[in-house]
């Protein structure tokens, strides 16, 4: 294959992006006045959505920590990574190892810059600035090809990402492409938004979030379970399974009330057989 060439999309602040939208609900400061309209929306519809932001933020630690610490990946490919913040992935597994390698895919070319620049003085650490949903020209690209040995275990993940992608089999197809280039011992960390369909509150706010961004290019499915486990096919998930973030794993006895939102996640991490 010919070498892989950036495809950077035109700057444009008066159209909201998600990785904006994401850093606005977990209190960052890269986002502008669109994307702040988005989060009024949001917040409208469920007052304790950056409660629920900061959550998965929080599951992502714990995966990270856990892969790094106790099953000694020191190797990530970070999939629609967003902007950095606290926490970011990198952190995590350079505080456990500081020689782990880690790459941040995103196509959004102000995440990129700014990504960039932070990450200027960090040898481990690269950003690339490609399509996660164009497997072959990620895998393809130079940082990833030069940061990532891929005959050795990678943690690749996509955590609240792929809930934007409206096929289902599109989604399917695109995380077996990156599993299938995996080595056995890798790792999938996923956390896709979800819809339990039972006529509870959470199923109520998943369809009207859905349906207040459809079409917008925020577009987000709130997927079932069955849909959700189905991009885990052939793997072997670990303990406790697929489940709601604030149940994998947590650092110790819950203190604050739960909402119907903290039940439009699921999460969960598996393994390469």
């Amino acid at each position: 294959m010919p070498p892989v060439e950036e495809r950077l999309e035109p700057l444009d602040f008066d159209r909201p992006s998600n990785a904006r939208v994401f850093d606005a609900l977990l209190g960052g400061r890269d986002h502008y006045a669109a994307d702040r309209a988005v989060l009024r929306q949001i917040l409208e519809l469920s007052p304790h959505a950056q409660k629920m932001a900061q959550e998965v933020r929080r599951w992502l630690v714990r995966a990270v920590r856990l892969l790094t610490a106790r099953l000694g990946v020191d190797q990530f490919l970070d999939l629609g990574s967003g902007f950095p913040t606290v926490e970011n992935t990198h952190q995590v597994a350079q505080r456990v190892n500081p020689e782990a390698h880690v790459v941040y895919v995103d196509h959004d070319p102000v995440v990129q810059a700014h990504a960039r620049a932070v990450l200027a003085e960090n040898d481990y650490t690269h950003v690339a600035g490609a399509d996660l949903l164009d497997p072959e020209r990620t895998l393809a690209h130079p940082d990833v090809v030069a940061h990532l040995d891929f005959d050795r275990p990678v943690g690749l993940i996509l955590c609240a990402v792929v809930h934007h992608v409206p096929d289902l089999a599109v989604v399917q197809a695109v995380v077996k492409s990156y599993i299938d280039a995996l080595v056995p011992g890798s790792y999938l960390v996923l956390l896709h938004h979800h819809n339990p369909a039972d006529g509870s509150e959470a199923a109520e706010l998943a369809t009207s979030l859905e349906t207040r961004f459809a079409g917008t290019g925020l577009d987000t499915r709130y997927r079932t379970r069955a849909e959700i486990a189905s991009l885990f096919t052939g793997l072997e998930l670990l303990p406790p399974g697929l489940t709601h973030p604030h149940l994998w794993w947590p650092d110790g006895p819950r203190l604050a009330p739960l909402a119907s939102v903290h039940s439009t996640s699921l999460a969960g991490v598996a393994r390469v057989p």
